[in-house]
């Protein structure tokens, strides 16, 4: 790899992608001296800087170190070199690095929770001397706070252990081990040393028997955040003007791209409605107004029927919405002076929403001052922690991982802003040890977690609902997805209406009401797979929407209906069996599309039309779909074939 590249003098240069890294480490491991041979390895350093540095070390009768060009770089940030200690900036092969220095926990935790180092990824420094000690458990635990998905370990001062393998795999076990119990994989783990400059930019013949990426590599391999326009739309209603005959809808679209003709769905209520114009001021010129919105623009919409919407509510697509939710699982920041405590009345504001909040549950409590995590009842001023919030009414909510723009949370007492945090998850109705009042039944969580469970699967739980008509081609695509899944190392597992007739609900006939229960019952047996990290794929004809309907309470988060659709005469031709002309002839009764009706989905997360779409095309927009809605830990575009998510 070359590591020929020039300093920055902005953010993003001609659309080269830009990643946002944090250094992490204790102070005596070698995080000044790595960041110094960055900047001279990278070309941010002019030569004759570097020069008259080493001359000054050799008058003063010491050995010349890196970390020294920090020093004179601080000392000289107004002779007009743009660097400071906090973030660094320069230039890759391939992107834009701004490199964020922690330089204190108490510091870096409060700056974290304000927003100022948002990281898409961490570099963990290790003295190989030292090995793993409390301190680097602190800073794994802070990655895992952080929400850092992509860790690269970096074994520095290999030089003082005489470069011995030995010491290194210890190293790299025990940290791989302790990060992966909180969640956070290490991409990589190098051995280096900053100091001579092993595997800052290439691999060195000291190190023979390791052959993976320097950490100029290895920043290389880290993801961008995604930008705003490439996430899935989300536009919070702001309000809603009455103009003439024209009811207006208006919001900030924070992430995605609004479209003109677009069908749209508002969270929590779930109406949904098609983009009918979008408007423009101070007079509305159909030859001037726009037919799509990006990003970051304002907008106000009139919808193609009148239906009724309020502020706080998100706009998306029916294909990947925000849930609606009264139960969240918060990591904040508490600012006032007054202890936030189980029982705790506030109000929550979440984009333009805002609903009267109970804290039912308070989990882990962080020190910022020691990273030191403790149970507690209550969270003290300039604490951190996890908390349940119990809501007064549904809200419309995206764990801050799949969306940060609807996924950021602000607690109010009394009139002031008191907290802020991160919504960390919707809370599924799962699990939890409680005794249904009257029955002597106590449901047992699981020991596995969720976080063990996506570490080993590449996946979160979900429910894969495809409803149509018989001979639409429902299990056909969901055996197709089933394979796919599994071929990559996934946990699929397909639940068809049919089969499960033959079975579990061979008691039930085709009435509507055992229609209805058998619907239950898929939902049910689903959505406690789903909780156990399954993909669960359901073909079922499901012909009611109040059926489906309730499905979709009863499976809760992660829940995606798919109406796999072709035309009647498609499905009759697709028939082996026969069923549709048996119907026909009055053989049987009760067939849904000849003597029973189909309630076609509303706004049903995505639509497979099977008489347009060939097999393959139809699972990638399974599979987009789920990317889009955050399932995968890892871009199904970016992993090979045959390569575990």
């Amino acid at each position: 790899m070359s590591a020929s590249v020039t300093t920055l003098s902005t953010a993003r240069a001609g659309g080269r992608p830009l990643v946002r890294i944090v250094i992490v480490g204790h102070v005596d491991h070698g995080k000044s001296t790595l960041i110094g041979r960055l900047l001279h390895e990278t070309g941010g350093i002019p030569e004759a800087k570097l020069e008259s540095l080493k001359a000054m070390s050799a008058r003063r009768g010491m050995p010349f170190e890196w970390s020294f060009l920090l020093d004179s770089l601080q000392a000289e940030r107004d002779q007009g070199i743009t660097i400071d200690t906090s973030q660094i900036r320069f230039r890759t092969s391939s992107r834009d690095i701004i490199l964020i220095d922690a330089p204190g926990h108490a510091e870096f935790l409060r700056n974290m929770i304000t927003g100022a180092s948002q990281a898409d990824a961490a570099l963990l420094l290790i003295d190989a001397a030292e090995g793993v000690r409390d301190q680097t458990r602190r800073h794994g635990y802070l990655l895992h706070l952080l929400g850092v998905k992509q860790v690269a370990v970096v074994v520095n001062k290999m030089d003082r252990v005489g470069f011995d393998e030995a010491i290194f795999r210890a190293i790299e076990n025990e940290i791989t081990a302790y990060l992966g119990n909180l969640g956070v994989r290490a991409n990589v783990v190098i051995p280096i040393s900053a100091r001579e400059g092993d595997g800052v930019s290439a691999t060195t013949a000291r190190t023979p028997w390791y052959s993976g990426p320097s950490v100029l590599q290895a920043l290389d391999g880290f993801e961008p955040a995604r930008a705003a326009s490439d996430l899935a739309l989300r536009m919070p209603v702001q309000a809603v003007y009455k103009f003439d005959d024209r009811r207006i809808v208006a919001g900030r679209i924070e992430t995605g791209a609004l479209h003109v003709g677009e069908e749209v769905v508002f969270q929590p209520s779930g109406k949904a409605a098609v983009v009918r114009s979008i408007e423009t001021w101070p007079t509305p010129d159909p030859d001037w107004a726009p037919r799509q919105l990006n990003a970051g623009a304002s907008a106000g919409i009139t919808l193609d029927r009148e239906i009724f919407v309020e502020r706080g509510e998100i706009l998306s697509t029916p294909a990947s919405r925000p849930r609606a939710a009264r139960r969240l699982r918060v990591r904040l920041f508490w600012l006032a002076d007054e202890p936030l405590s189980v029982g705790s009345s506030l109000i929550a504001r979440l984009a333009t929403s805002e609903a009267r909040a109970t804290v039912s549950a308070i989990y882990d409590v962080v020190d910022p001052g020691h990273l030191s995590t403790f149970e507690a009842q209550h969270i003290e001023r300039n604490q951190v922690g996890e908390i349940e919030l119990t809501l007064s009414k549904p809200v419309a909510a995206d764990p801050h991982g799949v969306n940060a723009r609807t996924g950021r949370v602000a607690l109010e007492l009394g009139g002031r802003i008191a907290g802020g945090g991160l919504v960390i998850s919707v809370v599924d109705t799962e699990a939890a040890e409680v005794v249904l009042p009257n029955r002597n039944i106590t449901p047992v969580a699981s020991v596995i977690t969720a976080q063990e469970r996506v570490g080993r699967y590449g996946h979160t739980g979900a429910v894969l609902w495809f409803t149509g008509l018989s001979g639409s081609g429902k299990s056909t695509l969901a055996k197709a997805v089933e394979r796919r899944l599994f071929d990559r190392g996934g946990l699929p597992t397909l639940l068809d209406g049919d089969t499960l007739r033959a079975g579990l609900n061979n008691d039930l006939g085709f009435s509507d009401e055992d229609r209805a229960e058998n619907n239950r019952r898929l939902a049910e047996i689903a959505n406690f797979l789903k909780l156990h990290g399954h993909v669960v794929l359901v073909a079922a004809v499901s012909p009611s929407a109040a059926a489906r309907a309730k499905v979709r309470e009863i499976v809760g988060e992660r829940f995606f209906e798919i109406h796999v659709s072709a035309p009647l005469e498609v499905c009759e031709q697709r028939d082996p069996k026969g069923l549709y002309a048996k119907a026909r002839r009055g053989e049987i009764r009760g067939f849904t599309g000849v003597d029973a009706p189909y309630d076609v989905p509303a706004a049903p997360e995505l639509v497979v039309e099977t008489d347009r779409l060939d097999p393959v095309s139809a699972m990638e927009r399974v599979d987009r779909m789920l990317v889009e809605a955050g399932v995968f830990a890892l871009r199904i575009d970016d992993v090979a074939d045959d390569a575990v998510i």
